[in-house]
């Protein structure tokens, strides 16, 4: 064109490019990974085959695999979570596993407990925070807090757990929905569920029947019982941290030092994370830097009532085909 202004930058020549026909190029997707649709009234086991081969829907059949063989293997599976998978409603599944023998071990912080403990005692949970934090009545709910405050400091449980001591308390009061309650299966088929505090982070803490040594004190019970059965975790073995962004991720990193000082195995397992978000903690010290000595490593994110009810599923499937094939 007339006038047209030349570009002064120099550029690439595209026609010396060298180009590849497909046959001789690697793919990572094949068209035997694609999703196939399921007819209504599909089984579990119809809908896993179903699901895509591909990213997360791939590990997730593989993570749980590796549960299901450690299970059938005896080998430990220990579940971490927070609160907010009580709230959520996935008390029963986990229940189910530990009555099933799948889940060896659980460990939750405080606000776990308190959710778990008003599920069993009233039947409901969650208080809406916003609202409760206007008026100076959010965490104020006497029953809860001296029910926990009080189990706590019972002489009668001074050598016991914080979790332990919960358990027993639930059944002794003998809890109206005691069924729904992980504190009270845990304690009932001898798995042991570790509760662990950061003092001032629960609304039972804001009440005078707080007492800050009892709380301690089993506390500290509850990070050692926790470290033994982190020192049991071996190659095969099962980790799993569900919702706990801080302070199970910080437990677990320093129960498994104690561990590795003591030379118990601790190396070698499978770790995996759920969660809405990525966090730095769960991550650094549940995920990489536990299996830098071996093991592997999964990250799942997505909503806690949808995604563990699912895994859960697929478990059970596994299971059953493995006792079938077997």
């Amino acid at each position: 064109m007339n006038g047209a202004k030349r570009s002064k930058y120099e550029e690439v020549d595209l026609s010396r490019i060298k180009t590849f026909p497909m046959s001789d190029l690697d793919r990572k997707v094949e068209r035997s990974a694609f999703a196939e649709p399921l007819e209504a009234g599909a089984s579990v086991a119809e809908f896993t085959e179903s699901l895509p081969d591909i990213l997360a829907a791939k590990d997730l059949r593989l993570f749980a695999r590796h549960v299901a063989e450690a299970a059938e293997s005896g080998k430990p599976v220990i579940v971490m979570f927070g609160g907010h998978v009580i709230k959520t409603g996935l008390t029963p599944l986990l229940i189910d596993f530990v009555n099933r023998g799948i889940i060896t071990a659980l460990a939750t912080n405080g606000s776990g407990a308190i959710h778990d403990t008003e599920i069993a005692l009233f039947g409901r949970t969650s208080e809406d925070v916003a609202e409760g934090l206007a008026d100076g009545t959010f965490g104020m709910c006497r029953d809860t807090a001296d029910f926990i405050n009080g189990s706590v400091a019972d002489e009668a449980h001074f050598d016991l757990g914080y979790g332990e001591a919960l358990g027993i308390s639930l059944i002794e009061s003998n809890a109206p929905h005691a069924d729904l309650s992980l504190l009270v299966s845990a304690y009932q088929h001898d798995v042991p569920l570790t509760v662990h505090v950061a003092l001032g982070t629960d609304i039972i803490h804001q009440h005078p029947s707080a007492d800050g040594e009892a709380i301690g004190r089993a506390s500290m019970k509850d990070f050692r019982i926790f470290a033994r059965e982190v020192g049991k975790l071996c190659e095969g073995a099962v980790l799993m941290n569900i919702g706990s962004a801080v302070i199970m991720p910080e437990e677990f990193l320093k129960a498994l030092t104690v561990a590795r000082n003591l030379d118990y195995p601790a190396h070698g397992f499978i770790a995996a994370n759920f969660d809405m978000n990525v966090h730095y903690r769960p991550m650094q010290n549940v995920l990489i830097r536990p299996t830098l000595t071996g093991g592997r490593k999964f990250n799942f994110i997505g909503h806690h009532e949808i995604i563990i009810p699912l895994l859960f599923a697929i478990i059970t499937e596994e299971m059953t085909i493995r006792k079938d094939e077997g």
